[in-house]
């Protein structure tokens, strides 16, 4: 594996061969930076880095941002280069934008207190334009460990994950509960929900992903498949992108993966954090991920405003 953090831009006649092809592996890599991204392998099948995915479409080439490594140094510059793609603003809570971005990451204002679990989640529904769903109990937020609940460890009654995550926001970070697949819908900021909208790139914060772990073949780790994956939706509900998230070996590790397109097309994102749901320790079975901060472009109407 190479030790970098990178920015991957994939050409349109790249993706386009690789959509005539079923997908490849990719070829182009430019590098923006300096920390640890594993580059998966693989020849076509589950396991390529970045694939897109052949809805019936004209394929539209998003550019493609990822790092990973141990530490918040080894990510940070690719969130910030992420950050200036989006163009504009954080917008924070104010009302409709042209343009800008929203983020959202979980803390509250440094509090340590776990969150019950609820779907949907629409705390930031109003202020940020962003809905959050769970096929499992619900979503949550919580430290790693403390705070009066005792956080991850406790919710999930595993003291191990008090030392296994970290954050690049303090405290806390967020997950889905008996589940392991967070869904994202936007929504025009102001309008409670009652405007959906579309957004011009997604991106996300997780900690510990492990896999895919560059392993050889074995009875144990061999060729084990991707465990983290953002998968995003146009207005019609056709797949426009997927692709897995670059894992980091050894715990308490750093990952991001974020797209941007050059208008706004994505409807809904769907995330899949790890290969089961919380609870099971982080080990040669399972890979256990949580997730930190959420970077999307300004919620445009899908609908013009009358």
């Amino acid at each position: 594996m190479n030790n970098l953090t990178d920015i991957r831009v994939l050409s349109k006649r790249q993706q386009q061969r690789r959509v005539m092809k079923l997908v490849q592996p990719i070829q182009l890599v430019v590098v923006l930076g300096i920390g640890l991204t594993l580059m998966g392998c693989g020849g076509g099948d589950d396991e390529g880095m970045a694939r897109a995915q052949n809805t019936g479409r004209d394929f539209v080439v998003p550019t493609v941002f990822q790092a990973a490594g141990p530490d918040i140094a080894s990510i940070q510059n690719t969130v910030e280069q992420y950050r200036i793609a989006l163009k504009g603003n954080n917008n924070g809570n104010d009302g409709a934008h042209p343009d800008g971005r929203r983020e959202i990451n979980w803390d509250g204002g440094g509090v340590d207190t776990t969150t019950a679990p609820v779907t949907p989640f629409n705390t930031f529904l109003n202020t940020r334009g962003a809905q959050f769903t769970t096929p499992g109990t619900g979503l949550s937020q919580a430290p790693p460990s403390g705070g009066p609940q005792g956080g991850l460890a406790t919710l999930f009654n595993n003291p191990t994950y008090g030392t296994i995550f970290s954050t690049l926001s303090p405290k806390r970070l967020f997950t889905p509960v008996d589940s392991n697949v967070t869904e994202a819908l936007f929504f025009v900021p102001g309008s409670n929900g009652t405007l959906p909208a579309k957004v011009s790139g997604f991106g996300a914060v997780f900690t510990d992903v492990d896999l895919p772990d560059g392993s050889g073949p074995g009875d144990k780790n061999g060729n084990r498949p991707s465990s983290t994956r953002i998968e995003c939706f146009a207005t019609d509900g056709g797949l426009i992108f997927s692709s897995f998230v670059p894992a980091s070996p050894g715990d308490g590790s750093l990952s991001f993966f974020g797209i941007v397109f050059s208008d706004a097309r994505i409807a809904r994102v769907r995330i899949t954090s790890g290969d089961a749901a919380p609870g099971p320790n982080d080990d040669g079975i399972h890979d256990n991920v949580m997730m930190d901060d959420f970077l999307y472009g300004e919620p445009q109407p899908i609908q013009p405003i009358p």
